[in-house]
């Protein structure tokens, strides 16, 4: 594990700051690392279903939209709010790699053998912890407010939506994690790609991202 977990940390320490630099710059800077991220994963798509022609397709499709509404999350609602969703996709996946591996226990489900019920609970742990922590660390001015935050500052309704939401969005990261390892399996491969060293493929990174990126955009639109 120790080795394992050594490879995912180093590898992090590259990416992450790496993508967190072309989410801050935004505009051109950020269309071209999506237009790259979408290149690769739909590349590992292919390379995986080349057997399912189907699904070949319907997963370009699906990419291509969660990219585009990457884009639109981040020029529509601005830096803060889009690396909230972001780094709360990340903890959830740390929370669930730590505890999954430290504590093991029962197993969550056969789709994802190496998921367990320790793992689904410090991926909401470890996403409340950085959930927690942006809300009070950065100035509220940054984020899209609640109609209750506009007229009552930042009481316990608004403290119980945001609650909500993190746990929210934790479980649907966890809910796409969970539907790619079910491609998976149903296509016999352990990982969409190697191209990252302990993590195995790009797609099997942002495999919790590509769900709640949409999902969040189209919530944040309509309320």
């Amino acid at each position: 594990m120790i080795k394992e977990f050594e490879k995912r940390i180093l590898s992090s320490l590259i990416l992450i700051p790496l993508a967190i630099f072309f989410i801050i710059q935004g505009s051109v800077f950020f269309a071209f690392f999506l237009i790259i991220a979408f290149l690769l994963t739909s590349y590992e798509w292919i390379k995986m279903c080349k057997k399912f022609n189907s699904l070949k397709i319907f997963g370009i499709i699906f990419l291509f939209l969660s990219f585009l509404h990457a884009f639109g999350f981040r020029e529509n609602f601005g830096l803060y709010n889009f690396l909230f969703v972001i780094l709360i996709c990340i903890f959830t996946d740390l929370g669930g790699y730590i505890f999954g591996k430290t504590f093991k226990g029962p197993k969550l489900t056969k789709i994802s053998p190496n998921k367990t019920f320790a793992g689904v609970f410090g991926s909401f742990v470890c996403s409340l912890i950085i959930g927690i922590l942006m809300l009070n660390n950065f100035p509220i001015s940054l984020r899209i407010l609640t109609e209750d935050e506009i007229y009552n500052g930042f009481n316990t309704k608004t403290q119980l939506y945001y609650l909500l939401l993190i746990l929210s969005i934790s479980l649907i990261s966890q809910i796409g994690d969970l539907i790619i390892s079910y491609f998976k399996r149903l296509v016999k491969v352990k990982d969409t790609g190697k191209i990252i060293p302990g993590h195995g493929g790009l797609l099997d990174r942002i495999d919790g991202l590509i769900f709640v990126i949409p999902i969040f955009y189209i919530f944040f639109k309509l309320f």
